[in-house]
């Protein structure tokens, strides 16, 4: 059993088995991705969208199935009901670590579709999963800073349009976009240093679900709050793949998402961004006491 080699041997092989599995899907992705741009027709296009999601849900399958080989991993989550596969969803989760992706990955994989990530642009350059990111749509963006759109008022309004042109292909078929609130990942450092106001999370940012929302309002259903917890210690990728993750807590709720959040100008509408982000703060107090309720009740069982 793999669950009784040495941590490291573990490692090797985990990375192993996520380098080739990466190499063979995501070669697969460039000839669908180089096929839909040539082929003709909408309707051909909407098909090669759906095989290119098909494969990124095989891709998912087989690094879900090597973490689990190395585990062994507790695995607490709770899911709403009625998660479709045909739904579209908009996603907000704290965040820890790299391992995040992996996990969440994991727990809605085949549940709703395949969770697209809002990526800078420059990561298109990264060998081997840029293209891929690219070829399953993955919105790449470029945001403007407050301090840049002062300096230069003619970027106003940039930053709605990109996010709008990169969501308008999702139309195509069902969805599900993730957004890490916070921006990067939680540390105690972080935390003291931007003063922030929660015990277990960083001051969140609303602006990239705010221009999801303005892009693609109409489109999601439901927004989807995800809380994730690492009761043992927070793992990095390594020790993910060396099955040192002893346990890990996941708690989805399903919000149906409020109209008033889908009609405002998030941008040049000062009393829309303020209303939206006392919506989002109040959120990330709901969730900053839910970790902490689950970290209280890991230490009371343990």
């Amino acid at each position: 059993m793999l669950t009784a080699l040495p941590g490291p041997v573990k490692g090797a092989f985990a990375f192993l088995l996520f380098g080739l599995n990466t190499v063979f899907w995501c070669t697969l992705l460039y000839v669908v991705a180089l096929v839909r741009l040539v082929v003709p027709g909408a309707g051909a296009k909407k098909g090669l969208t759906r095989a290119a999601m098909a494969i990124g849900e095989n891709w998912v399958s087989v690094n879900s199935w090597g973490i689990d080989a190395v585990g062994p991993i507790g695995w607490d989550v709770v899911l709403p009901e009625g998660l479709r596969r045909d739904g579209w969803y908009l996603i907000g989760c704290n965040h820890l670590s790299l391992v995040d992706i992996a996990v969440l990955q994991r727990v809605f994989n085949r549940r709703i579709p395949l969770l697209k990530f809002f990526i800078k642009r420059q990561l298109i350059r990264v060998p081997i999963l840029g293209l891929a990111w690219w070829a399953l749509d993955f919105p790449f963006m470029k945001r403007h800073t407050r301090e840049e759109i002062e300096r230069n008022p003619a970027l106003r309004g940039e930053d709605l349009e990109t996010t709008r042109r990169a969501c308008e292909k999702f139309r195509w078929a069902p969805v599900s976009v993730m957004n890490f609130l916070e921006g990067t990942r939680f540390t105690e450092a972080k935390r003291e240093r931007r003063k922030s106001p929660y015990r277990h999370l960083l001051p969140p940012k609303a602006g990239g679900i705010a221009f999801a929302l303005a892009a693609m309002g109409d489109v999601f259903e439901r927004f989807l709050d995800v809380t994730i917890v690492y009761p043992g210690g927070t793992p990095g990728f390594w020790d993910l793949l060396c099955g040192r993750m002893p346990k890990v807590i996941v708690r989805v709720e399903s919000i149906p998402v409020p109209r008033e959040w889908t009609g405002g100008d998030y941008e040049g509408d000062a009393a829309f961004r303020e209303a939206f982000q006392a919506e989002v703060r109040r959120l990330w107090e709901k969730k900053d006491a839910l970790v902490g309720t689950l970290l209280g009740e890991e230490r009371a069982a343990g």
